[in-house]
């Protein structure tokens, strides 16, 4: 077993400042005026800190956040970034800037590593352009290849629903936090992380998760992003949506 780096390894560094890089770089698609969504993780908090500065500084105004998850509140708030969100009578979005844990070829992605995969598809549905950041080791020829995809279901039915999703081919483990305590999402609801392997049919099992009533949603985003950064070692490489 390889042990986890340490926080002050070299290569944990510079992957974090590659990161960063690829995470302000999607600022520049903010304008004054605007109303942003600001995603949940470590990729995603470079850009509202850089919002943030911006906003400080007088280079941004009259900008609006959506944040995806209660800790991208409180991180946006302290910044000075006026927050609102879709029940305040706000429709659309302009831009969105996020991360995920594991991107195909296709712009596909898996996201919910960080437990808050509801609202962030909420937020990349109501936006006119989602801007993805990863660094290179999230990109992948298959989902389910690198990372387990998270699923958010209603605590009255979890245990239902484990039982289908191991019926459909997964291997379910229900996500847990410190003192073994059950992970509860800003909905209140439990996430079983599934493992289904490398994933031969997105659209089928996107089609067989939305079947069941106590499954809230579930991390493929398909068909969502937009735009795609991604940090690495000899900058920051931009892919577009055609």
């Amino acid at each position: 077993m390889t042990d986890n780096p340490a926080p002050d390894d070299p290569a944990t560094e510079r992957a974090t400042r590659q990161k960063q890089v690829a995470g302000e770089r999607a600022v520049d698609w903010v304008e004054s005026g605007m109303t942003v969504g600001l995603g949940t993780g470590s990729t995603a908090i470079f850009a509202i800190r850089r919002i943030g500065a911006l906003i400080a500084s007088g280079e941004l105004h009259d900008i609006v956040g959506v944040p995806t998850s209660s800790a991208s509140a409180a991180a946006a708030l302290a910044l000075g970034i006026r927050l609102t969100n879709l029940g305040e009578g706000v429709t659309s979005i302009d831009v969105t800037i996020d991360g995920a844990d594991e991107v195909d070829p296709g712009m596909n992605l898996v996201k919910g590593g960080g437990g808050a995969l509801l609202h962030e598809k909420i937020v990349a549905q109501a936006s006119r352009r989602e801007v993805i950041v990863v660094d290179g080791a999230k990109s992948s020829p298959r989902l389910g290849t690198l990372h387990v995809l998270p699923v958010e279901v209603v605590p009255f039915s979890a245990a239902a629903e484990t039982a289908y999703l191991q019926s459909i081919g997964a291997s379910v483990v229900t996500r847990m936090q410190e003192h073994d305590v059950v992970f509860v999402t800003d909905e209140t609801n439990v996430i079983l992380d599934c493992d289904f392997g490398p994933i031969d049919d997105l659209e089928r099992l996107n089609a067989l998760l939305h079947a069941r009533a106590g499954i809230v949603e579930h991390g493929l985003f398909l068909g969502l992003a937009t735009d795609l950064l991604i940090a690495g070692p000899d900058g920051v490489e931009h892919r577009a949506r055609p």
